[in-house]
């Protein structure tokens, strides 16, 4: 099996909707057809919008073959995962979180970077990067650069039945 497995690997909604976990690796990582992955890299429209003040932020991301949800966390000061890293570094990744959190906005573009996780049996991107888009012609590309990536890279694409048979 070929690994991405800390790479991020630019998906589609569709494709990243039909990543399974992977049985043969605990620490949960995704399959799709022979490729082990653990990290993605979507771009799209973000169309809701959850913000849990010192906790979280959800939001879905649109890129018109599906939705993604992602959760980007605001806790790093208080939570018990960041109590062993140096204080400094929490402080910077806690102001990163912070700073991105500001960036969602419902209707606009955002280009997000993250670990792919399950949360109640549904699959998710935990945002470690954003990126406003502001050139129109963002989401296009991504839908070329995913098509061209997946079938080059990442092995065949699924066929999409046509909705008309």
């Amino acid at each position: 099996m070929e690994s991405l497995h800390d790479t991020h690997v630019k998906l589609l909604a569709f494709d990243f909707l039909s990543l399974t976990s992977s049985s043969s690796h605990p620490n949960v990582v995704w399959h799709r057809g022979t490729l082990l992955l653990s990290r993605a890299e979507t771009l799209g429209v973000v169309t809701s919008r959850e913000h849990k003040p010192d906790r979280f932020l959800k939001f879905t991301i649109d890129d018109g073959t599906g939705c993604i949800p992602c959760v980007l966390w605001l806790n790093q000061l208080i939570s018990p995962y960041f109590s062993r890293r140096s204080p400094p570094g929490v402080r910077l990744i806690a102001e990163a979180a912070r700073s991105f959190a500001t960036l969602i906005e419902i209707g606009g573009s955002a280009r997000v970077r993250g670990k792919v996780t399950v949360y109640r049996g549904n699959v998710q991107l935990t945002v470690s990067d954003v990126f406003i888009e502001r050139d129109p012609n963002a989401e296009i590309l991504h839908w070329l650069e995913c098509i061209r990536l997946g079938r080059k890279c990442y092995g065949s694409l699924p066929v999409i039945a046509n909705a008309s048979s």
